[in-house]
């Protein structure tokens, strides 16, 4: 994506506190007959697991975000404006955004008034002239109105309420519960996110702070995320929060956010991170964002998440030991590579995502003396032993690693197959070249793909570059297939027939925290 320079208009927002940068009142004019060659974008971007996420016949370039918490009540409604900048990839006669709020006050497109209508979570959007193909264009979206909802650790929720604020926990199909956007990780895109609340109630989102204004007894907040982003890794905190700011790791600044009345306790915990940082960038290369940090909720959440530069976690992790603690945080911070900075192409390759992150959060166990403790497991060779052994019962539960069967529930799509199946397939694909190798294809991997969507066949490729080996069948086979192959290396490892529930042969109770 290209970054949308808007220097000018961000200088005017804060000036302006949280205004609308366009507000154009009335109906569309009819279209013309010159318009009959465009046609409409599709409803949806085609992901086999979410068919309408997203939508057909524009890529986002930017979003200006503007939302307007009117009182310090957590379950309180929201009202916002939202400017989105767009390059339309064909001739749009109208086009979709995903919106499931409450209410929607006026839209324009180009600073001219638009018609609208609502289908269950689509907004439809008739422009008053067609959009032509290849040229730029903007949407503003004014005054529409979202209210959070409690976490409900087995339908998480977008927009979350608890009891010190509200939050964002967008992932896979959620953001648009709070704002319209094009809700699909493909299109990635830089957001400016602005925040206006009450005086005494704090405000973080994604990306570097740009500034404050108060006015009235209310504080406006911006924030800029000038790297590409995907919408489900939204994150908004309002609320009683703390922030604490902790020296910079090698150049990038780290900050935490905390309900205030538990910040003594929750964050000595959290300032592993910095040195998890230099971890992974000794790892796999420069960290990819402007900042990082923590965000903890009071609330059952029931998962952590990789909301991108402000991990998200819920108190009930950080009352865990630390070598819970530890690991899981590890697994979030690699989200940065994997997952947010090089984002699935689409929900079917979460597996890179989540076997990436489970595979970085099992080495930075091993390397700190946590392993056994996390994992039951003597050595990662036990471990992925086990794993193994599980393939085929995981493949016949879920789906193959990159081919999960369906998407009736969060879990079927966030599987033990993507996670622990992921890590396996990357065990034996190192197995397979070797670690000199691996490590290579790792950091090629995040940086030829930094700020852009990916699939699993531009992994498979670039293995086989980095390895000077035909790697297609092979890990086709380990992504693709119904049955576990062989392991590399390990001839006598078997497979346990399918039958009974997999979801009963899950890592060890120590793992079982879940993390997206």
């Amino acid at each position: 994506m290209n970054d949308f320079h808007i220097e000018r208009r961000l200088s005017g927002l804060i000036a302006a506190g949280a205004t609308a940068l366009i507000v154009v009142a009335g109906l569309s004019a009819p279209v013309s007959a010159a318009t009959r060659h465009a046609s409409p974008g599709a409803a949806g971007l085609g992901d086999r697991l979410y068919p309408l996420l997203g939508n057909g016949g524009y890529d986002v370039q930017d979003y200006d975000l503007r939302i307007r918490y009117p009182e310090k009540d957590p379950a309180q409604t929201v009202t916002g404006d939202v400017t989105i900048t767009a390059v339309a990839t064909q001739d749009l006669s109208r086009f979709d955004l995903d919106f499931g709020g409450e209410s929607v006050g006026k839209v324009s497109v180009n600073g001219r008034p638009a018609t609208f209508s609502r289908s269950g979570d689509e907004l439809i959007v008739t422009p008053s002239r067609y959009l032509t193909k290849g040229k730029r264009f903007w949407v503003t979206v004014s005054n529409f109105t979202a209210t959070p909802i409690p976490a409900n650790a087995d339908s998480p929720a977008g927009f979350v309420t608890t009891v010190d604020g509200t939050i964002m926990a967008g992932q896979p199909d959620q953001s648009h519960q709070l704002f319209p956007s094009n809700d699909h990780p493909r299109d990635m895109a830089t957001y400016t996110i602005s925040m206006t609340r009450p005086a005494g109630w704090t405000a973080v989102a994604n990306g570097v702070h740009v500034g404050d204004r108060s006015r009235g007894g209310a504080v406006t907040s911006v924030y800029r995320e000038s790297k590409p982003m995907a919408s489900e890794l939204i994150q908004l905190a309002v609320g009683d929060f703390t922030v604490q700011r902790r020296p910079s790791v090698g150049g990038v600044p780290i900050r935490d956010v905390v309900p205030t009345r538990l910040a003594a306790d929750l964050l000595p915990k959290a300032e592993v991170e910095r040195s998890q940082l230099a971890w992974m960038v000794g790892k796999v290369g420069k960290y990819p964002f402007e900042n990082y940090g923590s965000l903890v909720i009071d609330t059952d959440l029931g998962f952590a998440l990789e909301t991108q530069t402000l991990s998200l976690y819920d108190t009930s992790l950080f009352a865990a030991p630390k070598f819970v603690l530890d690991p899981v945080m590890a697994h979030e911070l690699a989200h940065m590579w994997f997952g947010d900075s090089v984002s699935p192409n689409q929900w079917s390759d979460v597996w890179q995502s989540e076997g990436h992150a489970t595979w970085y959060e099992l080495i930075y166990a091993l390397e700190h003396g946590q392993f056994q403790d996390y994992t039951g497991q003597a050595d990662l060779e036990s471990y992925f032993k086990a794993v193994y052994a599980r393939g085929d019962r995981y493949r016949s539960t879920y789906g193959p690693v990159a081919h999960p069967l369906r998407s009736d529930s969060i879990w079927d799509v966030f599987n033990p197959n993507v996670y622990d199946g992921g890590a396996l397939v990357l065990y034996a694909l190192r197995q397979k070249i070797g670690v000199k190798a691996f490590d290579a294809l790792e950091r090629a991997w995040v940086a030829q793909n930094r700020g852009r969507a990916a699939a699993t066949q531009d992994f498979i490729a670039l293995a086989s570059k980095v390895s000077h080996q035909d790697l297609r069948g092979f890990l086709n086979d380990w992504l693709y297939g119904t049955k576990t192959p062989p392991m590399p290396g390990h001839p006598d490892w078997t497979v346990t027939a399918p039958g009974g529930s997999a979801a009963k042969a899950l890592s060890t109770p120590a793992r079982a925290f879940p993390h997206r």
